[in-house]
């Protein structure tokens, strides 16, 4: 059985969204597609737009067989964690085939090459990259100037190497090469609008703008006629009636919680947090007293060296309480040691019985039975888990001075 993997966040879910995953199953000719999905945090560092079952409707809407949520450690780290969590993800269930992703690039060979450079750090790349740290260049750019010094050809490959499709493409097929799997890395050529582009394409027929447009047009204010446009019709629909009802979840609306979190760890300093520096720690602490809200302050921190998405990545580090050891232990567990069910196609049960007698991590469809299902160590990351959902739904609910929906309740999309 073939069987294609596609790692995502769909925040939301759009017209290049189901482009890649009709062009991926096309190129494979695979039976079924399973998604690992961010849950309702995401990895640019802050909350999905809207919650993870709303949007695993949208990809089983889409084309999608099987929606899994990715750990939250890893779903809201940097990209070679993202990466690793994924592809460890769809690698442990012992079905999946091909790892399908969008890139700019589709030329795998290169990604590859890329790749197993950056895995190995020849000694004489390693070194070079090394003097560029300590110039002061950020990670980032001392890597890229150490690659074209030691490897011209790739020069001619700038934009392979900034893009964050590309990078993460790069991710993956390290993940994969790490890991010593046996999928098989499908580059899909993405459609339409950059990741960072957030310009929103108004024009009559179909088109395919990024989710950054689409958030920020509706952020804006602006009319949903649009997503009639750049969106496929059932995820539009789902996305209407939802804002409909509720107001979309924004980085501020959590500036509260992370104030208190930073005003309590002040005195230590926040160096045990995930990806946070001590140059960075030191920023919080001298800056803590300008705080207005959690965009405002990301403005306030980042530098030339790091973004505005790094900084707001560290921050929700921070509010969720996500700490360089809990990575360590995630790594120790290989990132993801359980499999736990969004939604499925009711057509799709002959993928989950597959799963189930072939996948090495238990397949979590009903919260009240996990714990009997796993390790104590593993049940206690699945309780983070809830734990970052139900605050989730605790701002959602207040937004509308409703009732947190409870995560133990919340039933399985299935269509």
């Amino acid at each position: 059985m073939k069987v294609n993997g596609i790692i995502a966040e769909y925040n939301p879910f759009h017209n290049g969204h189901r482009y890649q995953l009709l062009a991926a199953r096309a190129r494979t000719g695979a039976e079924y597609t399973i998604v690992a999905m961010s849950g309702n945090f995401v990895q640019r560092g802050g909350p999905a737009l809207v919650s993870k079952h709303k949007r695993a409707r949208m990809a089983l809407a889409g084309g999608a067989d099987l929606v899994l949520e990715i750990p939250f450690l890893c779903a809201t780290a940097s990209a070679e964690y993202f990466a690793a969590g994924g592809v460890a993800l769809l690698d442990r269930l012992g079905v999946v085939t091909d790892l399908c992703f969008g890139s700019e690039c589709d030329d795998i060979r290169l990604l590859g090459q890329i790749a197993d450079i950056l895995l190995r750090e020849p000694e004489d790349y390693l070194a070079t990259l090394k003097q560029f740290l300590k110039q002061g260049y950020s990670y980032p750019s001392a890597r890229n100037w150490a690659l074209f010094q030691h490897y011209p050809a790739f020069e001619a490959q700038r934009e392979l190497l900034t893009s964050p499709n590309n990078i993460l493409a790069i991710e993956y097929i390290k993940a994969l090469i790490r890991r010593g799997s046996q999928l098989n890395p499908v580059a899909i050529r993405r459609k339409g609008a950059g990741y960072h582009d957030s310009n929103l394409d108004r024009r009559p027929e179909e088109t395919y703008c990024s989710a950054l447009a689409i958030r920020q047009a509706l952020y804006s204010g602006s009319d949903w006629d649009f997503l009639q446009k750049n969106m496929p019709e059932t995820a539009a629909a789902i996305l209407c009636e939802e804002l409909t009802k509720k107001t979309a979840i924004r980085s501020n609306d959590f500036s509260d919680i992370l104030y208190y979190k930073l005003l309590a760890g002040q005195e230590e300093g926040y160096e045990k947090y995930l990806d946070v520096s001590p140059d960075l720690s030191d920023r919080i602490r001298n800056r803590l007293n300008e705080y207005s809200s959690y965009d405002s302050f990301c403005d306030l921190l980042k530098t030339k060296d790091m973004t505005h998405t790094r900084i707001s990545r560290c921050l929700l580090h921070i509010l969720l309480d996500i700490k360089k050891k809990d990575m360590e232990a995630a790594r120790e567990m290989d990132y993801a040691p359980y499999a736990r069910v969004l939604g499925f196609r009711k057509t799709a049960t002959p993928l989950l019985n597959l799963i189930k007698a072939c996948s090495s991590i238990p397949l979590i469809s009903k919260l009240a039975d996990a714990e009997k299902q796993l390790a104590p160590r593993t049940y206690a990351l699945l309780k983070q888990d809830i734990l970052v959902s139900q605050l989730y739904s605790g701002i959602a609910a207040r937004q509308e001075k409703d009732i947190p929906v409870n995560e133990y309740t919340i039933p399985l999309v299935i269509l």
